[in-house]
């Protein structure tokens, strides 16, 4: 069982969870085009906050997580609210293949720094985008390692400069990036710090 397995049952009860995802649906409707004839695939979409506030703007939703509890939840999710246009698979995009060429819009929110190898993912999400397709990746500027704390083995956020530049390589334009909202988090008993949140769009050549 891991960390998210554990948080799971009680993610959706985060004041901060619910606000960061609406601050970056906000963003993506200010930054992309969504109409009802586009399908999207939310990568590691935990318990799909996002995508329940995008999902009346897009004709289909695939969300995929590899956490066990996740999957759990958002299954409850989309059963309750009745969701048919969302899609739930359980899948490690990083070490798992899926059919290339099937999604106009690829998203994904505090996702990317766990991701071990960031390139492969990229450069899946390139295959797995229709030409033409909008990519927006959400994650924390580069920190100082005080967000997750000792033990982490993640990236300690992105430089975007380099980000958007491992993007064009692997065959992305129009590239822009701001920053999307600020978390205020407790690092110790009697530390908060902020940690800024950027987005990042881009379209598949």
């Amino acid at each position: 069982m891991n960390e998210f397995d554990i948080k799971a049952s009680e993610w959706d009860k985060s004041d901060m969870h619910r606000e960061r995802a609406r601050a970056i649906a906000r963003e993506i409707f200010e930054e992309i085009p969504l109409n009802r004839e586009m399908t999207a695939l939310e990568f590691g979409a935990g318990t799909g906050l996002l995508s329940f506030m995008l999902k009346e703007h897009l004709k289909e939703i695939t969300l995929i997580d590899n956490s066990e509890g996740m999957v759990k939840v958002l299954n409850e999710k989309v059963r309750g609210e009745k969701a048919d246009t969302l899609k739930v698979v359980k899948a490690d995009l990083e070490h798992e293949d899926l059919s290339p060429g099937s999604f106009d819009l690829i998203y994904t929110l505090m996702v990317l720094h766990h991701v071990g190898d960031v390139e492969t993912i990229i450069n899946k999400f390139h295959g797995l985008l229709n030409p033409g397709g909008h990519l927006a990746i959400a994650d924390l500027y580069s920190e100082d390692g005080s967000f997750h704390g000792d033990g982490f083995h993640g990236h300690l956020g992105f430089d975007p400069v380099s980000l958007a530049a491992l993007l064009e390589k692997n065959g992305f334009s129009g590239i822009n990036h701001r920053k999307a909202y600020v978390i205020d988090k407790l690092i110790s008993e009697d530390n908060r710090k902020t940690f800024d949140v950027f987005l990042m769009t881009a379209s598949r050549h």
